[in-house]
């Protein structure tokens, strides 16, 4: 069985650590409390009822369930406790948040690990003088929604290569001109027509 009964002096900072999370949660939530025997405020756990430290309903009128919250002090971080409550509230589906000790923070890490607790949120406490630090210690990292697989990537169909522009129809080239017939040079002619000219003179004279 859990432990139901903790020594005086342990009841009593564990009720005290109980008002003061009243006080900080009411900002976002309607809180009631189970301090010491009083059992004024349950939840659904299977077939039967739990009365867990601190229920956490919505501020609206449907006062819809948004978390469970235990205490534990250094008596009641054990086993049995584990398996008793924090099995169970772990099960619900609001979330599970759980205070203990700060001394006594490995112990329950150990034991939820053990147990299979499913817990939102893990606390620590510590008391320095008059005040009441609270420490957050582990939250369960809920997995976002499932992606749907990424397509692959289908390749695109290649464009068809334009087609070249069609080629300019050239003029065949005119046959090279033949070269014209070497003339002789005028001094040449020049030339011949003198000696005629002497020649026939020549004649004449005979």
């Amino acid at each position: 069985m859990p432990i139901l009964v903790r020594p005086v002096r342990e009841q009593l900072e564990h009720d005290r650590v109980i008002r003061l999370l009243q006080a900080k949660l009411k900002r976002r939530h309607d809180v009631a409390i189970n301090v010491g025997d009083e059992k004024t405020t349950g939840i659904k756990v299977g077939v039967g009822q739990m009365f867990p430290d601190l229920v956490l309903t919505s501020v609206d009128r449907g006062h819809r369930l948004e978390g469970i919250v235990e205490v534990e002090t250094g008596e009641s971080v054990n086993h049995l406790e584990a398996m008793a409550q924090w099995a169970h509230f772990g099960r619900t589906r609001a979330p599970f948040h759980l205070y203990v000790p700060a001394v006594a923070v490995e112990i329950a890490r150990r034991l939820l690990t053990e147990n299979k607790v499913d817990v939102a949120e893990l606390w620590s406490y510590h008391t320095i003088g008059d005040q009441t630090r609270f420490t957050l210690v582990q939250r369960a990292t809920t997995a976002g929604p499932t992606r749907a697989p990424a397509a692959a990537a289908v390749p695109r169909k290649a464009a068809p290569a334009a087609a070249p522009p069609p080629a300019r129809s050239r003029k065949p080239a005119p046959p090279p001109r033949k070269a014209a017939p070497a003339t002789r040079p005028a001094k040449g002619r020049a030339a011949s027509r003198s000696k005629t000219v002497k020649s026939a003179r020549t004649q004449k004279r005979r």
